[in-house]
């Protein structure tokens, strides 16, 4: 059994074996899952944007992920942590959230697209389960009213634009995350949330841990 790493504090927590029942439509009502139910949130392009924090103090992307990380090469599982956080990381469980425990899927591939862009690839914790090794990719979920958008698994699909994410350097080993110009942030009641910034600094930037090589199949 593999032990997932997170960078932030000296965190050390075994990977949830929580599988996400996959959806293709980005129109569809949020997939149910057989972890822990937690609000999350996240933005389309037709969607209206929250309002950014004005006293953010973590700078925006400034320049394309390089290609030369391994972490981004998409032959790693890595987890990801927020950098402002001060312990958990990221999960795949029904949605996006930001868990301290080992609910949802915690190992991600991000597989390169071209360019900046990639699929990012959610797997369960290694246990030889097929259900485990069969990945589950981001998608932007549209929920259809008011509320924002969030990122649930679907059936990975490089040809849909809710599933292509853009990975760019922020500051040393940080990277912002973004799909059609809304980027992934952190918000105190919503928690993780896709919101277009503007002009605005950037409240939320991620780091991405190697755990290892990527299982089989990597490629979905």
């Amino acid at each position: 059994m593999s032990k997932v790493k997170w960078a932030t504090g000296a965190v050390l927590v075994v990977c949830g074996s929580a599988l996400v029942a996959c959806q293709s439509d980005p129109t569809t009502a949020p997939v149910a899952s057989s972890g822990p139910s937690t609000s999350a949130s996240a933005t389309a392009s037709e969607a209206v944007p929250a309002s950014p924090s004005p006293s953010s103090s973590t700078s925006g992307p400034s320049t394309p992920a390089a290609s030369t990380d391994p972490v981004l090469s998409g032959k790693r599982e890595v987890t990801i942590v927020r950098v402002q956080a001060t312990e958990g990381g990221i999960a795949l469980d029904g949605e996006l959230m930001e868990v301290d425990d080992n609910s949802g899927r915690q190992l991600f591939v991000p597989t390169p697209l071209g360019g900046d862009t990639y699929l990012i690839k959610a797997y369960g914790r290694v246990d030889y389960h097929p259900a485990n090794d069969e990945p589950a990719c981001w998608q932007v979920y549209n929920p259809g009213n008011s509320g924002p958008l969030t990122v649930e698994g679907a059936v990975c699909d490089n040809n849909n634009p809710a599933q292509r994410f853009t990975i760019t350097a922020s500051g040393k080993r940080a990277y912002a995350l973004s799909n059609r110009s809304a980027f992934l942030q952190y918000s105190p009641t919503r928690g993780i949330i896709l919101e277009e910034v503007g002009d605005a600094p950037l409240r939320s930037t991620f780091r991405f841990v190697d755990n290892g090589p990527a299982r089989r199949p990597a490629g979905g």
